[in-house]
């Protein structure tokens, strides 16, 4: 009884699941006739803010030949440069200005990101749809008062709701220009250039020649690419969101005002990440992994619920009364100026590009050694103090409210100084981190990172301005040598006369020298101190 009853039920489940492949296969068919089509894209129709747009892909071949770069939309030709593509900006162009200029030298670095990365990603695109009516004042798409009779763009919906359909791109009617996404643009151009000729001129930011190339083969014995996995990057494909040039019942006064807004909303919205922000994020970057996990890990910096934080996540710079020791940036330029000693591929092969992630046996290396560094600078008396003090008092200078000891070694470009001076020391002159931290102890001891602010301090005018009475990024690499020096790396004569010379100079205040007992001297009185 139970058999019969159940088969009316699985006879309407088989009718169901039938109606559906089918259905499935009409849409399948469909959407093949439609998606064929050169001149039409499929797109989700959106609106936000009463802009309307409409979503989809392209590839990055079509990308880069069908858009162009928003500076030389037709309203703004008179002031175009085609050398540059850039707007030359005067007191007649400033009001139509929709884009920041073209850095025509970050071509080379995000072709090179794209061909030899190959979980590359960039994020989409927002381009216009201009027709060629727009610039025409008596064009009939304008009415009498000057308002546009329809839109730009030309969407057919497909669905009874309107919000899935196909877009008009058809190269007879519409002109497309990038409003936001004009670098990745020019990458995305610079790639195709090079699969096509297999050589890519470099740029410098005006785009004058750089007198260099990026070649196919250069990328291949670089980055052990495949020729075959390059040529089918012209197929991958970008995101990329399609707005109006001009909307039904706009002026062009008006149409340009919206546009122009957009622009410099998605701007304002796209706040950039901190330099502490990417030191947190980047898994790229061997410095920054390293950073994080010393961070995160070492018995200096862990997390404890009996003391304060000691690491700041996400500024550059320490407060005087803040309670932490360092910023992960600073541990992260430490990770860099020390192992990367050791380490200099872990480096891009030049300014602009992003770091190749290490192997992991590498990384391992890396963490290992910034660890040993982090055990010896734990036991310096400065940092044991730690255990009984907290940071502002060892970190302020005299005179400061509360006052305080002035150690550097509570100040983040003396730290970055240190690791600098000792990775080279330890990587590139051969010495032992245990020889150097007993004489870096007992300096410790006789308050040698100390009182920075006073003229017998060896820091006074390198990390210290007595001018302004603060901390100065300038003299860390100055400081670093100086470490180098004192810790009997440099035995080279000229290069000490040289050290010597700087150091003078830097305890020069408007034209007055400062000498170790506070008094001014002539610059050549100024010595070098003892070794230690």
């Amino acid at each position: 009884m139970s058999d019969n009853l159940s088969d009316p039920t699985i006879e309407i489940a088989r009718e169901y699941l039938e109606r559906e492949n089918k259905d499935k296969q009409v849409l399948t068919l469909l959407l093949e006739k439609f998606l064929g089509k050169k001149d039409q894209i499929l797109v989700q129709k959106t609106q936000m803010g009463g802009t309307e747009a409409y979503v989809g892909s392209v590839t990055l071949e079509w990308f880069a030949g069908r858009v162009h770069f928003a500076s030389s939309l037709p309203l703004l030709q008179k002031k175009y440069n085609p050398e540059t593509d850039n707007i030359e900006i005067d007191a007649d162009s400033i009001d139509e200005i929709q884009q920041r200029p073209l850095d025509w030298s970050r071509q080379a670095p995000l072709v090179q990101y794209l061909a030899a990365r190959k979980n590359h990603k960039f994020p989409p695109v927002l381009v216009v749809i201009n027709q060629m009516w727009v610039d025409n004042p008596k064009a009939t798409e304008w009415d009498r008062q000057e308002r546009a009779k329809k839109s730009t763009t030309n969407f057919t919906p497909l669905d009874k709701d309107g919000k899935v359909g196909l877009l008009n791109i058809s190269e007879d009617d519409v002109t497309i220009y990038a409003l936001d996404g004009q670098h990745r643009l020019m990458g995305v151009q610079g790639l195709m250039e090079l699969l096509k000729t297999s050589k890519l001129q470099r740029y410098k930011k005006d785009k004058t020649a750089d007198d260099t190339f990026i070649t196919v083969s250069n990328l291949i014995e670089q980055y052990q690419v495949d020729p075959a996995y390059l040529q089918s990057l012209a197929k991958e494909k970008i995101g990329i969101e399609f707005i109006c040039a001009v909307a039904a019942g706009e002026t062009r006064i008006q149409a340009r005002r919206r546009v122009r807004s957009i622009f410099v909303h998605v701007n304002l919205m796209a706040a950039p990440l901190t330099k502490g922000q990417l030191a947190q994020l980047n898994e790229d970057d061997g410095f920054a992994i390293v950073a994080r996990k010393i961070a995160t890990s070492h018995p200096l910096f862990e997390q404890r619920q009996d003391r304060n934080p000691r690491v700041n996540w996400n500024s550059a710079t320490v407060a005087a009364n803040s309670t932490v020791l360092t910023t992960l940036q600073a541990l992260q330029d430490m990770s860099e100026r020390y192992l990367g000693q050791k380490f200099p591929h872990w480096k891009p092969l030049e300014k602009g590009l992003i770091p190749m992630r290490p192997e992991n046996d590498e990384l391992e290396q890396g963490i290992e050694e910034f660890r040993k560094l982090f055990d010896c600078l734990a036991n310096l008396p400065s940092y044991q103090l730690l255990e009984e003090e907290d940071t502002p008092q060892l970190r302020r200078f005299s005179f400061e409210k509360d006052g305080g000891e002035g150690n550097m070694l509570f100040r983040p470009v003396a730290q970055v100084a240190l690791a600098q001076a000792l990775g080279i020391l330890v990587f590139k002159k051969g010495f032992l981190l245990t020889d150097i931290f007993k004489k870096l102890r007992k300096f410790d001891q006789q308050g040698g990172f100390s009182g920075m602010e006073y003229p017998q301090s060896l820091w006074y005018g390198v990390l210290y301005d007595p001018n302004k009475k603060r901390v100065q990024v300038a003299g860390r690499d100055l400081a670093a040598r100086l470490l180098i020096y004192i810790l009997g790396g440099i035995q080279d004569q000229m290069e000490r006369a040289e050290l010597r010379k700087d150091l003078a100079k830097a305890r020069t205040v408007e034209d007055k020298t400062i000498g170790f007992d506070g008094k001014f001297v002539e610059q050549k009185a100024v010595g070098l101190p003892a070794i230690l």
